[in-house]
């Protein structure tokens, strides 16, 4: 069948009917898993670190919590790219999802019984984030496999939805329960709902097809990172979501913002939280709701352009309205660009790669914020937290003009060009991970191969 077809199937009056996605059994199955194992991350981080500030009393403890948890990512993102390629995504998510429990079930351990400290903790929530350097390349490789390609940007997009309404509820009950039944509770529920999770996980009857990786395991991480580096509009995308949240990072400042500008509490410090998850999930819904984009590309670069000028605004906002909405704003934009991103790398992606490829951009998507942190801080301390916003925004939109310039097709390419290429491929017998790499790169309007390929 014409994937054209298909997808225009799922239009209606012109636009694409809203979460048509979810006709899809298994698909449907694995976001119900995936919202309640993300409301659980963000329900055990919140917990984690109220307890960590309850034992110490410290923000340096708090900033040693994020460096350890950042740590595996860096070091052992790519590796978990190659589990996911090489053993069954499916099985690989069942069992990280288990481990996951475990590590739940021994901080509830821990806090029903007094017995913490605070290497401890550190190092199971080091543990916590080795595992999900797996199973998040593992979930997102998996879902090609079960949805059509005419439908990807609809599964991103309700994906990052999901991911949002977690950050938005997730916290909040976290808070309730803490308040009410205490951190040992906290921690009991979220090993529970672990097993929800999986039960739902179990019952995915699609298996996807194991890649058969060539040399070991080191040799199979750098597979995915030749593949990317062959790919200027992938690379360029992967370069985007980086620089984008390097320049663009807002959440070490939200602090002095509230409390130095607009004269608030811990209260409105949540509320500037809230607003950019709350933002975030309105653009999912409008990106679920609105026809498909042909040039993905150009919308990852409207997109983070968007987010850019809005970051500008809240550096210069002085109400707690003109900052929400700034803030919002942001939001929105970035869970648009992010669906888009994921859609692009979906698609140019052979599925013997994809496991690698969703760890090496996951290893740089994280990367992103944490090292834009530490910029926004310094220059904050340099210049003061608006004149850094400003800069940072300016740098999010010079990356957009970068990207436009350095990479053209990433704003030409459209999901025809993308599909032609792999028929071609396929048709060719090329099976090989790395044979496909210049035939994907970017193809300009037309179908050409675009002269930057390497």
């Amino acid at each position: 069948m014409n994937p054209w077809r298909r997808q225009r199937s799922v239009l209606i009056g012109g636009r694409r009917a809203a979460f048509h996605v979810l006709r899809h059994r298994d698909y449907r199955q694995l976001l119900i898993a995936t919202s309640i194992s993300s409301l659980g991350a963000r329900f055990q981080f919140l917990a984690v670190i109220w307890w960590v500030y309850e034992l110490t009393d410290s923000g340096l403890a708090l900033g040693l919590l994020s460096l350890v948890r950042f740590a595996p990512i860096l070091l052992f993102g790519l590796f978990g790219g190659v589990i996911a390629d090489r053993y069954d995504r499916r099985t690989t998510l069942i069992v990280s999802q288990l481990l996951m429990m475990g590590t739940s079930a021994c901080l509830a351990g821990l806090a029903w019984t007094d017995s913490v400290t605070l290497p401890v903790i550190y190092a199971l929530a080091a543990t916590a984030a080795l595992i999900d350097c797996v199973a998040q390349p593992a979930r997102s490789a998996l879902i090609p496999a079960l949805v059509p390609k005419g439908e990807m940007a609809d599964a991103m997009s309700v994906n990052i939805m999901v991911g949002q309404t977690a950050s938005i509820a997730g916290p909040a009950l976290a808070g309730f329960v803490i308040a009410a039944f205490g951190t040992p509770t906290a921690f009991t529920v979220d090993a529970a709902g672990f097993v929800v999770a999986i039960s739902f996980l179990i019952s995915i009857r699609t298996t996807s097809v194991v890649a058969r990786t060539v040399g070991g395991t080191r040799t199979a991480a750098l597979e995915g990172l030749v593949f990317l580096r062959r790919s200027p509009v992938l690379l360029s995308v992967v370069s985007v979501d980086f620089f984008a949240t390097f320049f663009g990072a807002t959440t070490v400042l939200l602090p002095i913002i509230a409390v130095d500008r607009l004269g608030l509490g811990a209260d409105g410090l949540g509320v500037l939280n809230s607003s950019i998850a709350a933002g975030a999930l309105i653009g999912s819904i409008v990106v679920s709701a609105l026809p498909s984009f042909d040039r993905p590309g150009r919308g990852v670069l409207t997109a983070v352009g968007v987010f850019g000028l809005a970051i500008i605004a809240f550096g210069f906002s002085t109400t707690l309205v003109a900052a929400v909405v700034c803030l919002a704003v942001s939001g929105a934009a970035d869970a648009v660009s992010m669906a888009l991103r994921h859609t692009v790398r979906n698609l140019v992606t052979p599925d013997a790669l994809r496991g690698r490829i969703a760890a090496a951009h996951s290893t740089f998507a994280s990367g992103g914020p944490q090292l834009g942190d530490a910029r926004a801080g310094a220059m904050a301390s340099l210049l003061g937290a608006g004149p850094a916003l400003v800069i940072g925004g300016i740098g999010v939109l010079v990356t957009v003009v970068a990207a436009n310039v350095l990479v053209p097709s990433l704003a030409r390419t459209t999901i025809r060009d993308v599909e032609t290429a792999n028929d071609a491929a396929t048709g060719a017998g090329q099976q090989s991970p790395e044979i496909p790499a210049p035939v994907l790169a970017g193809r300009a309007v037309g179908g050409s191969p675009t002269a930057n390929v390497r």
